[in-house]
């Protein structure tokens, strides 16, 4: 049996550093910084102001902060992103709305880089 996700709940608030080896969800406000070898999904209701340095994370609510990702960062329709991102693959949908930087690391053809 797969493990269940953790869960912050739409009324709870949280403020400093959170770190973890789980998939978390937020439904609800952090405030800080958060460090997770896992997938986080910030739901529509999730509101974070706060560095990510995750494996993953989908983004249907709101973040502001730099987020780095080890694998992909996915901003879905409704998101809202303040801030730079970096993965190897982003995703950012129609209806998404993101202000900064986008970072990927990727190997460019030899002509490109001349």
């Amino acid at each position: 049996m797969a493990d269940q996700p953790c869960i912050i709940g739409r009324k709870i608030t949280i403020r400093g550093n959170l770190s973890g080896n789980e998939d978390l969800i937020v439904e609800g406000k952090i405030e800080g910084t958060i460090k997770l070898a896992n997938h986080l999904v910030i739901e529509p209701s999730g509101i974070l102001v706060a560095d990510l340095d995750v494996e993953d994370v989908t983004v249907n609510g709101s973040v502001q902060g730099e987020v780095r990702a080890a694998r992909s960062i996915t901003i879905n329709t409704g998101a809202r992103v303040v801030g730079n991102i970096a993965a190897p693959r982003i995703i950012i949908e129609d209806g998404a709305r993101f202000k900064g930087r986008v970072e990927m690391d990727v190997d460019l053809p030899a002509e490109l880089t001349e």
